[in-house]
């Protein structure tokens, strides 16, 4: 009994030892393998301002040689990485006063510029919101020992905004020529010189280009069961390509459809997304239907430093369709001025006008329009834009007068009437307000307004939904409603007495 209690002791006391050794290999090993992991940017850096998705300018290199050690397409594709997010940290510490980041990326000697100005905007209550939107980058210098970079960036696309006190002093876009001189410390390129050699006004490079055929008879199109969601899980081409053979049976010509911002990826553009995409507009061409194709639904963002990811978002998809037979034309976004409130009209604009610039950019050929939400905002942009694109809802009686004031105050490009119609809704809402009888009467007036100034219109739209999602009126039975009805068929499928006037 003595000598079984000794072997169970004796047994126990080992097991507990090789318990602790292997706890104490455990924590050495972790410790040697930390110590030995190099420069982990997640774990070393400011994290709360790293690039990552949110900096993302049009970057191209000119790879000519360059003087010194020879350099491969892993270290260009770092040192690129490490200059993009010096930046923007730079443009996050301007909009911000704040220093945060600026250590990571840029050397002592580098530092103490910026902290200066930093210091002199913060005492004078300024502030600097800016970005760059395309950089050309050439590797002049790679020392012998991988140590040391000399770069020159070429026609920089600054866009910036200065602020006193809250308030816009400043904006201006200009195309600079710098000088930089990058040093490997801790794994990372970071700037140790930096020099603006030469500084002018960015002028608009691009040509006008305008529609071939104004005689446009369209409406603005979602499936009935998938209003505002049309690529969705519940995509189907055939009942997508059945109701453009209902809009071509119905003497129409053209369609507008939309892409939704966030739906498509953003700056990372689903595969998915676009071929799905690529169906509706082959269908449109199939059924001999141009498309207006409205970019950037569901986006309000506008800041500056957004802009970079909003420019790769279209950079994909012009890219993507800017030989397709069936576009008609690039809508850029829908009712953008009703952002002028909670954005800022300065912002929007500023952000309307550069990304026309993108899209004339990438597609030589089909023109750019804006689809302002009233006569009156349809004049802003006038001369970026090639067709000029408004909606009304408002009173009929003075519809008229309005096209007419507008066309003597744009008399050199197309205007195109992209949105208007009228509810067929009574209900508990709006009792008496609507009927089928009272919106067929409407378009019986207006097609002929529309006729007798030879106006190219696209209407709002060909179904009745069943339900109006939250992103577009909110939740309020008394906006979401009557938004169900204005379509010229109904949501069992049958012809309103609208239907009539859809195309004349």
């Amino acid at each position: 009994m003595v000598k079984t209690n000794k072997r169970i002791l004796r047994g126990v006391l080992m097991l507990t030892y090789v318990i602790i050794i292997g706890i104490l290999l455990f924590l050495v090993s972790s410790i040697f393998s930390f110590l030995n992991t190099g420069a982990d940017r997640s774990k070393m850096l400011h994290t709360e301002v790293k690039k990552a998705d949110q900096y993302l300018p049009k970057v191209t290199w000119i790879l000519d040689g360059n003087e010194g050690r020879k350099i491969s397409k892993q270290k260009i594709a770092e040192v690129e990485n490490d200059y993009l997010d010096a930046w923007y940290v730079k443009h996050i510490a301007y909009k911000t006063n704040t220093k945060v980041g600026i250590e990571d990326y840029f050397t002592e000697s580098a530092r103490e510029n910026i902290y200066n100005i930093l210091n002199f905007n913060k005492s004078n209550k300024i502030s600097v919101e800016s970005t760059t939107l395309q950089h050309h980058l050439n590797l002049e210098f790679f020392s012998e020992d991988g140590q040391l970079i000399v770069l020159k960036d070429t026609d920089a696309l600054e866009y910036k905004k200065v602020f006193k006190d809250n308030k816009l002093i400043l904006e201006t876009t200009e195309i600079s020529t710098y000088k930089y001189v990058l040093l490997l410390e801790d794994g990372f390129w970071r700037i140790r010189h930096m020099v603006k050699e030469s500084s002018e006004k960015y002028q608009d490079p691009h040509q006008k280009r305008t529609i071939t055929d104004t005689n446009i008879k369209g409406i603005n199109y979602y499936p009935q069961a998938t209003p505002w969601n049309m690529y969705g899980d519940a995509f189907d081409i055939s009942i997508i390509e059945k109701d453009f053979k209902i809009i071509k049976e119905a003497n129409l010509n053209s369609v507008r459809i939309f892409v939704p911002y966030e739906d498509f990826g953003k700056a990372n553009i689903k595969y998915e997304k676009l071929e799905k995409l690529q169906k509706v507009l082959d269908a449109a061409k199939k059924a001999n239907l141009k498309a207006v194709v409205t970019l950037f639904d569901f986006y309000g963002n506008y800041d500056v430093l957004d802009w970079t990811l909003n420019h790769r978002h279209a950079e994909k998809i012009i890219e993507k369709f800017k030989d397709h037979k069936a576009i008609l034309a690039w809508d850029v976004k829908n009712e953008p001025n009703l952002d002028f409130d909670a954005r800022g009209k300065e912002n929007v604009t500023a952000w309307l006008s550069f990304m026309i610039d993108l899209i004339k950019s990438i597609d030589k050929k089909h023109p750019v329009t804006i689809g302002w939400s009233n006569v009156e905002s349809a004049s802003i942009l006038k001369d970026k834009v090639d067709v000029v694109s408004f909606h009304y809802y408002e009173d009929l009686s003075k519809f008229e007068s309005k096209y007419l004031s507008l066309k003597e105050n744009i008399k050199d490009k197309p205007i195109i009437l992209q949105e208007f119609g009228v509810s067929s809704y009574s209900g508990l809402w709006r009792p008496f307000a609507g009927s089928e009888e009272k919106q067929a009467a409407y378009y019986k007036e207006i097609q002929k307004v529309l006729t007798r100034n030879n106006i190219p219109f696209m209407s709002w739209t060909l179904y009745d939904f069943d339900f109006v999602p939250k992103e577009v009126l909110g939740r309020l039975p008394w906006r979401t409603n009557p938004q169900k009805k204005f379509g010229f068929i109904s949501n069992t499928g049958e012809k309103k007495l609208s239907y009539k006037y859809i195309s004349n």
